[in-house]
C-alpha cells in the first residue's frame, strides 16, 4: 500500500518590520481532511504595527485598515480563536508536525511566506519537499479557456500599471472562486485564508492527473497580460 501523502499549507500576515504577526498552518491529506492546525499571534511581533503601504490607494493596504485589523486580532485573542506563542513554540509545533506527517510544504506565494518566516525565526526549511500553490494554480488553471471566460464574466482585471501593462487576476480569493464556484471575501487572516481559500485550490489541483508535471515553473506576470490573452477577431 502506498504511503499516505500529507501537505502543510502555511499562511502569514505580517508587520511593518517584515516579520510574521499572524501564523497559520494546516496539515491535510489529498482529500482535504485536516489532521493538525496552528493559529497563533507571534509573541515577538505582537507590539508591532501590521503591514501597510502609505503609497497605496487600496484600502486593504492602508494604515487605517491595518489598525482595524489589529483590533480584530485583539478580539480574536480575547475570544480564544488565537493564542499568543513564541517563535520557538511555533518551531516546536512545526517539528512535531514534520516528524509525524512528513508533509510537503506549500503556500500561495511560498517565497513570500518563507522570507517572512525566516526573518521572524520560524523555520520552514525542515520540510524536505515544497512547491508554490500560486504558481501551480496559474499553470494548471489560469491559462485555460474556462478561466479566461470566468475572468470576463466576473471582470477580474488588475489596474493598469505605470508601464502600461494590465493583467487578469490570479490571487487566492479569485482562484478559490474559480475552483469552488462560490465567492467570498478573503479575510486576510492566516488560518482562515489557508483553510477556506488555499485548501480548496490545493484539492482542485490534486484532482488533476498531470499536476506534478507542472511543478517547478516560476510565475511570470508577463504571461497573464490582457493583450496576450484577449484579442479582437
Amino acid at each position: 500500500m502506498a504511503k499516505k501523502q500529507f501537505f502543510i499549507i502555511v499562511d502569514t500576515e505580517t508587520t511593518v518590520n517584515d516579520t510574521v504577526y499572524d501564523f497559520g498552518a494546516i496539515v491535510v491529506d489529498r482529500e482535504g481532511k485536516i489532521f493538525a492546525s496552528c493559529a497563533v499571534i507571534v509573541a515577538e511581533s505582537a507590539d508591532m504595527e501590521l503591514f501597510y503601504d502609505p503609497t497605496s490607494k487600496n484600502h486593504l493596504w492602508s494604515k487605517a485598515y491595518a489598525a482595524e485589523k489589529k483590533a480584530g486580532y485583539n478580539a480574536m485573542l480575547d475570544k480564544g480563536s488565537r493564542m499568543m506563542a513564541s517563535t520557538n513554540a511555533v518551531n516546536i509545533w512545526l517539528a512535531k508536525a514534520n516528524a509525524k506527517y512528513s508533509p510537503t510544504l506549500t503556500a500561495y506565494n511560498v517565497a513570500f511566506d518563507r522570507s517572512k518566516c525566516a526573518k521572524t525565526g520560524i523555520d520552514l526549511s525542515i520540510f524536505s519537499q515544497s512547491f508554490c500553490l500560486w504558481h501551480l494554480a496559474c499553470e494548471i488553471f489560469a491559462k485555460t479557456k474556462d478561466y479566461k471566460n470566468f475572468v470576463l464574466e466576473n471582470h477580474y482585471f488588475g489596474n493598469k500599471t505605470e508601464l502600461g501593462n494590465m493583467g487578469y487576476k490570479t490571487n487566492a480569493e479569485i482562484m478559490a472562486h474559480f475552483v469552488t464556484g462560490q465567492f467570498s471575501e478573503e479575510p486576510h487572516t492566516a488560518l482562515e485564508d489557508a483553510q477556506f481559500y488555499e485548501l480548496p485550490i490545493l484539492q482542485a489541483i490534486l484532482k488533476k492527473k498531470n499536476w506534478r508535471e507542472k511543478l517547478g515553473k516560476a510565475y511570470n506576470w508577463r504571461e497573464y497580460q490582457l493583450k496576450n490573452h484577449f484579442t479582437a477577431k
